[in-house]
């Protein structure tokens, strides 16, 4: 039987995959939230990279949305430029759907490709931090070379 990766483990080899360097931090406390990354990452709200897992309503196609850590997803608005209105699944789907629990999603390493899109006010800062698997696993990147490895299409989510 083969071992099973760690969630993490799956992060960092998606990030070799893709050319992007990064240095995964294990924090010895919470990361679950963008409050309490922020603090444990010594950095502002806004530059926490929040990934919300959606289900479009119609067709069940799960989505990923990287948000900055202070701005809300207008779901309405979001509806309108994917075609379909959003549903929030519940903590075994987005696990199912990517692997991750929730308070752990990365914006890389989903067991499955899922169209992600980026929130553009993640763009205005240098370096942006991000679940890395688990929820207290985060990684520093620029948001340019996270929406290069996302593959994510850049979007106002407010």
């Amino acid at each position: 039987m083969q071992e099973r990766l760690r969630s993490t483990d799956r992060v960092k080899l998606a990030a070799e995959a893709c050319g992007l360097p990064i240095e995964i931090v294990e924090m010895p406390q919470s990361t679950r939230t963008a409050e309490e990354a922020a603090a444990a990452c010594g950095t502002t709200v806004a530059q926490i990279v929040k990934s919300l897992v959606f289900r479009k309503a119609s067709s069940g196609e799960t989505v990923l949305i990287l948000v900055s850590g202070v701005n809300r997803v207008d779901e309405k608005t979001i509806a309108g430029l994917l075609g379909d209105r959003l549903e929030r699944p519940d903590a075994r789907a987005v696990r199912d759907a990517t692997g991750f629990a929730i308070g752990g999603v990365a914006p890389i390493g989903s067991i499955r490709p899922i169209a992600t899109y980026m929130d553009r006010d993640l763009l205005s800062h240098e370096t942006v931090w991000a679940a890395a698997g688990s929820p207290n696993a985060v990684f520093a990147v620029s948001p340019d070379a996270l929406q290069r490895a996302s593959g994510a299409e850049v979007i106002a989510v407010r």
